[in-house]
């Protein structure tokens, strides 16, 4: 063996004994994390692009929501699962697993015949992603303390922001190819993700080595059903409550399901005790408690809200789904920005409640100028800055909020206090998502209604359709059609396809309605963001530690040997 082999060997001997790590040794491991949580990243926002063209070709463009549910149910299920496994067996043989699960739900994915086989396809890979963030997060705070952590993790925010810039560009050129390679061009939306995926694996095996001090443990199997009784009735209501109606007997059957599920679960739980899912005892501690409600509300509030910008850059501006990831860009370097800088402040201060009330506050305000400057007419550089003031906003509170959450436990706990807190966010995305558009939708007949009464748009609008150019353009046929039969006010509500190249004096009506639907939801964002930024003074700093999970949990062990 050479010398410079049995020097790696020797760090690598050290680092698994002492749990310390030099910055080399971490940015090996962040290399390995960062691509399995690239393959995830990537995957969200590359299916987003290309779904109306995966509908239309597997003849189910009413059962698409459901490809999306499956994702996000099995992801959201499997994260506090991973976080537990990942304490018990070790955290790289799961990440490894998850990987592998992942690229095999995208190549099932990338040959499904039914909407129905996409679905249960989908629902694969998301078990898989749920893996890929959560123990990616904790790996992190194992091999870096606390207080250098948030200075770390701003590496993943580039994935993450990365990801959602090239994501819809590779989307739509997959989308619009007819075929590659013989095999039908969105399908490679989910293929590409088997050369990403082996490369990941290769990366992981290769260079993701980190320390693990096993703790046998009872696996928690009834928690694990439990919690998928709670959530996922939750979860399937949330998606599809708009359209089955939220007081259906259908939805009072899956709420009833839900609060038998969640009181099982807490029962069991109980009775667990250090061996639960989600140990209660976590929430004895005030800080990681609140924290948690935070990160509902931020996740309602972040996500919920941005859901909405690519609708009003598509709808109201006109823009292609690809254009319009391009035009989230200035968010993502707003978030890039605040999450480099509150990350270096971190780890020369120590200090971090503070960017938890700066967050929320920024947040806020984003979306009350959006609340307050938005219309039809509203110029695009206008918008950009405003998603510049919420990139800003989240940048601050993404890594916060986790830091907040594996500084307030013990280091045996780190597992699942990082999958708790982000299966708590997650929950509030998905609650917020589906509340909000539930909102923007029950308020778009009545705002495009309002818009056909106003006398400017009305005399434009028949002006246009007098234009003989603008009644021979075939751009404009459906949207004529929809005028002339009457039901042009609700046409939005199920398809925005007809406004694609049609004439903007005839559009006009729809995107001041879309605008003005859109309003709802910033305000409503705002105001839960204003909860948010309440808790956020409630939260009690406890200073950051400066040794890592993997060195605490050593040090613990060479105690009690010796």
């Amino acid at each position: 063996m050479s010398e410079a082999k049995e020097s790696r060997t020797d760090r690598a001997k050290a680092a698994a004994a002492t749990g310390v790590m030099s910055h080399r040794q971490i940015m090996l491991v962040l290399a390995g994390l960062m691509s399995g949580m690239f393959l995830a990243a990537l995957d969200q926002s590359v299916v987003g692009t290309a779904m109306r063209t995966i509908a239309d070709d597997l003849d189910g463009l009413a059962l698409q929501a459901w490809a999306t549910t499956a994702y996000l149910i099995t992801s959201t299920i499997s994260t506090p699962i991973y976080g537990k496994l990942g304490d018990i067996f070790g955290r790289r043989p799961l990440f490894m697993i998850a990987i592998s699960i992942f690229v095999v739900g995208s190549v099932t994915s990338g040959f499904a015949q039914t909407m129905y086989e996409l679905a249960a396809y989908r629902g694969l890979q998301g078990l898989g992603a749920g893996g890929l963030f959560s123990l990616a997060l904790t790996i992190v705070a194992d091999i870096v303390s606390p207080k250098e952590r948030a200075k770390y993790q701003g590496y993943f925010l580039a994935v993450f922001g990365t990801s959602s810039v090239i994501g819809p560009l590779v989307g739509g050129l997959f989308a619009g190819i007819d075929s590659i390679l013989w095999i039908d061009g969105w399908r490679w939306v989910f293929l590409i993700n088997l050369p990403i995926g082996i490369i990941s694996l290769i990366m992981v095996v290769t260079f993701l080595h980190v320390p693990h001090f096993p703790r046998p443990q009872k696996i928690d199997w009834w928690g694990a059903v439990t919690v998928i009784l709670g959530v996922v009735p939750l979860l399937i209501v949330a998606e599809q409550g708009r359209e089955w109606g939220w007081t259906s007997p259908i939805a009072m059957a899956y709420y009833a399901t839900s609060v038998i599920g969640i009181t099982a679960f807490i029962f069991i739980e109980r009775a667990m005790g250090e061996a639960a899912l989600i140990p209660l005892t976590l929430f004895t501690n005030s800080t990681f408690a609140l924290t948690q409600i935070l990160g509902i509300i931020v996740g309602i509030g972040m996500f919920g809200g941005m859901i909405i910008l690519p609708l009003v850059l598509q709808i109201a501006y006109g823009v292609t789904p690809t254009q319009s990831g391009l035009l989230m860009l200035p968010m993502v370097v707003g978030m890039a920005t605040a999450t480099t800088l509150s990350g270096r402040i971190t780890s020369r201060t120590g200090k971090y409640k503070i960017f938890m009330n700066l967050g929320t506050a920024i947040l806020t305000l984003g979306y009350g100028y959006f609340f307050l400057i938005l219309d039809a007419a509203t110029p695009l550089w206008m918008v950009s800055a405003g998603m510049v003031i919420v990139g800003l906003g989240l940048g601050q509170l993404m890594q916060t909020l986790m830091v907040s959450s594996q500084n307030s436990v013990p280091a045996r706990d780190i597992g699942v206090a990082t999958s708790s807190a982000t299966f708590f966010r997650q929950m509030g995305g998905t609650l917020g998502v589906a509340v909000f558009l539930s909102i923007l939708f029950s308020r778009l007949e009545e705002t495009v209604t309002e818009a056909f009464a106003n006398p400017t748009v009305m005399s434009e609008l028949s002006s246009a359709t007098q234009d003989p150019a603008v009644l021979a353009d075939p751009n404009n046929q459906a949207l004529l059609s929809s005028l002339q039969s009457g039901s042009a006010e609700g046409a939005l509500t199920s398809d925005s396809s007809f406004l694609i190249g049609a004439d903007d004096r005839l559009t006009a009506p729809f995107r001041m309605g879309f605008v003005e639907a859109s309003l709802d939801v910033f305000f409503w964002a705002a105001v839960v963001l204003v909860v948010g930024f309440a808790i956020s003074w409630f939260i009690k700093e406890i200073p950051l530690r400066d040794k890592s999970a993997s060195q605490e949990a050593a040090e613990e062990r060479l105690a009690a040997l010796g």
